[in-house]
């Protein structure tokens, strides 16, 4: 495929974002920035989200996948239903009474100032190590497929993507995000559904029968049975569960989205249609692996150690320049949501809940919209640095760990918003911190020795529900007095 198309299409799909761009931010101030003034339409939110939620991540590992767990995720996207709707039915009814920016507001009123920095913090590192890491995979397929042959250097295409995004969402924000949001989400999906075309069409397969030999292959196995097993469905069913409350319910640069809608009915409407739309946009890409895998079979192509791997090296080396052309636009369309929404998050975390935005600050609008550009570029330049470090370390087991280090501060903000949910204490908030960092650090060592604590099992994502666990045994210790009704500042209390 000549470089200059691939170029060509980089160029003409950025354009398109920036006119979008263009588009939404005209008139926009800080309440656009941080929250879309409140007119975020549902549906578009519900659409924009399957993209943000998937990231470039998923477009390259899930389809992996499928070579050694078959169609078993699915376990997890299940699960992901019961999350949701405890999102949709719980928590945002929480976020829109208190009347929310930042959702780790509501941990201050709850249980206090250490309480509160202590989630805001976790979300901000969560974040910055996850927006780098899943940045720094994107970038660096595209690199090895297509910048390397320009001689054009790493930190150099990082930069580009990094300026871009900064250019794109810098005075927009979410008002912004929600509609460039739709156009990766529309490329993402097309790059799935034509490469599974293209594939299709080299095999000489019609669809209903590539179908056929996907399910002659075993790759539509969907259940694990053995308990000893990181797939073994009830534990991906019951992670899945609790994984879409923390990275979408608990997480500000999904809700800061939610809460952009008018109100809470449609805020609603928009979690329930996303997902649903979710688990048939999971089916494509598990599709997509299991006819990759068919393809490899059928030519010949060993399968590589790094199975993220197997859909570019086809997708660039054994199908036609079109079908490359294809992945690397839904590849570029996956890198932009890797950053765009969690620089916006960040940004919005860092102005409420530490420099006070939304309390009574002593600057003007205008002052605090050059603050706000301030800190924006200031997480966009941490964010290049965390993604040279990754590529600096060039370590995958090394790059791995931190990743799922970050993932472990999950597990303090899911204990923390639960025991203010579904408890009537109040805690001795000074000391919350320290059991935030207890918690993760117990979970890290209880897996590193499970097999031998546990007679061979394995944790798998239901590490998250161990961690939030701990961290609510933590709360409870810590717990001074039982709340009166007129001062408790949970799901029902009024702002």
């Amino acid at each position: 495929m000549a470089p200059v198309y691939i170029l060509l299409c980089f160029v003409v799909y950025t354009i398109l974002l920036f006119f979008i761009t263009w588009l939404t931010s005209r008139k926009s101030n800080n309440d656009s920035y941080y929250v879309g003034n409140k007119s975020s339409p549902w549906y578009i939110v519900a659409y924009g989200m399957i993209g943000a939620s998937l990231s470039g991540v998923t477009f390259m590992s899930v389809p992996g996948l499928v070579g050694t767990q078959q169609f078993t995720y699915l376990g997890l996207v299940f699960g992901f239903l019961i999350g949701y709707t405890v999102i949709a039915t719980i928590l945002l009814p929480l976020y829109y009474r208190l009347n929310l920016t930042s959702i780790y507001s509501y941990l201050n009123q709850r249980f206090g100032f250490w309480s509160y920095k202590t989630g805001a913090f976790y979300f901000l590192l969560s974040r910055i190590i996850g927006a780098s890491f899943r940045m720094f995979l994107v970038v660096n397929v595209l690199q090895i497929f297509v910048f390397d042959h320009w001689g054009v250097p790493f930190w150099l295409v990082v930069m580009i993507f990094i300026i871009l995004i900064i250019l794109y969402t810098y005075e927009g924000g979410v008002k912004t995000i929600i509609w460039t949001d739709t156009l990766q989400t529309t490329f993402m999906l097309l790059g799935v559904i034509l490469s599974i075309v293209f594939i299709s069409r080299e095999l000489n397969l019609g669809l209903g029968d590539i179908f056929n030999k996907i399910r002659e292959a075993g790759y539509t196995r969907l259940v694990e049975t053995d308990w000893h097993s990181k797939n073994f469905f009830l534990k991906q069913f019951f992670s899945g569960a609790f994984i879409a409350i923390v990275m979408t319910g608990l997480d500000q640069e999904m809700m800061q989205k939610n809460i952009s809608c008018k109100n809470l009915k449609e805020a609603q409407k928009n979690m329930f249609t996303f997902s649903g739309i979710l688990i048939f946009v999971n089916i494509m890409f598990l599709t997509l692996g299991a006819v990759l895998y068919l393809f490899a079979s059928a030519k010949g192509i060993g399968i590589p150690a790094k199975t993220d791997n197997l859909f570019p090296i086809i997708a660039f080396n054994y199908l036609s320049p079109i079908a490359g052309l294809v992945f690397m636009v839904g590849l570029v369309s996956a890198a932009y949501p890797s950053a765009d929404g969690a620089l916006t998050a960040l940004t919005t975390s860092f102005c409420v809940d530490f420099l006070g935005f939304k309390d009574k600050s002593k600057l003007d609008e205008k002052q605090k919209k050059r603050v706000r550009y301030i800190v924006h570029i200031g997480f966009a330049t941490i964010l290049f640095i965390v993604i040279l470090i990754f590529r600096a370390l060039n370590n995958e087991a090394v790059i791995n760990a931190i990743y799922t280090a970050a993932g472990y501060t999950y597990g303090p903000l899911l204990g923390l918003f639960s025991f203010g949910l579904f408890t009537k204490f109040s805690v001795k908030d000074k000391y919350v911190w320290i059991v935030a960092i207890l918690s993760p650090a117990i979970c890290y060592f209880i897996n590193m020795f499970s097999e031998a604590l546990f007679s061979g099992y394995k944790f798998g994502f239901e590490l998250l529900i161990l961690n939030g666990l701990l961290t609510f045994a933590g709360l409870y210790i810590l717990k001074i007095k039982k709340l009166s009704e007129d001062t408790k500042l949970d799901r029902h209390c009024e702002p």
